[in-house]
């Protein structure tokens, strides 16, 4: 498939939610699918998944659709899916435990092969079939075997020195639980999962359906300068 220019990063957050449909959509037996009918099961218009899937190449056939399971192969490639990616964990706390039970990462070509901890009362537990060691060990890891992604879900003034000590060790994917924005370098990956925020954006909604009209007005006598 030729790619026809750099698709931007909303475009590459969709991809997996066509890819998590499509899946659904072969253990229902079915085996051709139009955007139309992927678009209402994801609520995407159409045009916007011809236009999401033209950054890659050409798919499907007009009139016929998307053959799934080709569909969800090409997807699985495009997303790197078709190799098996190892990742690390540092924090392992009741978050941190909870993600490393998961079941979801290893069928979607993930798999967490460590788990660290600052703590050392939690060095040597043994969590889902994986031995806790300590955090100082961490970077040696990293490099020793080539580990391109982590997990972090530790408390939010240890999540930047976290990430500078993993991205140090080779790290390029960041996926941070910590209740803190982090910062990385250039070229180095990082996703923010905040369930606070999430609830807050959709306190907007709910918000506006009480008060369609948020704005405060402007105070008598103020200052228009900013």
């Amino acid at each position: 498939m030729e790619r026809l220019e750099m698709p931007p990063d909303v475009v590459i957050r969709r991809l997996p939610l066509y890819a998590r449909s499509l899946r659904y959509l072969l253990q229902e037996g079915k085996t051709s699918i139009s955007s139309q009918e992927l678009g209402e099961r994801i609520n995407v218009t159409a045009a916007q998944i011809r236009k999401d899937l033209s950054y890659f190449g050409e798919f499907g056939k007009q009139g016929i659709g998307y053959d799934v399971e080709k569909l969800l192969s090409q997807i699985e490639r495009i997303l790197g899916l078709h190799q098996e990616w190892q990742l690390v964990l540092v924090g392992v706390g009741n978050l941190g435990r909870a993600i490393a039970g998961y079941e979801g990462f290893r069928s979607k070509g993930l798999q967490i092969v460590a788990l660290f901890d600052a703590d050392p009362r939690r060095v040597g537990e043994q969590v889902e079939e994986l031995t806790v060691q300590s955090y100082d060990d961490a970077a040696s890891y990293i490099r020793q075997n080539g580990v391109k992604m982590a997990i972090i879900a530790v408390p939010a003034p240890s999540a930047q020195g976290v990430t500078d000590m993993l991205v140090g060790a080779g790290v390029r994917a960041v996926l941070n639980y910590a209740p803190a924005v982090v910062q990385v370098p250039a070229g180095v990956w990082v996703r923010h999962i905040d369930p606070v925020r999430e609830f807050q954006s959709m306190t907007y909604y709910l918000a506006r359906e009480e008060d369609p009209q948020p704005v405060a007005p402007p105070e008598e006598d103020a200052d228009d300068t900013v």
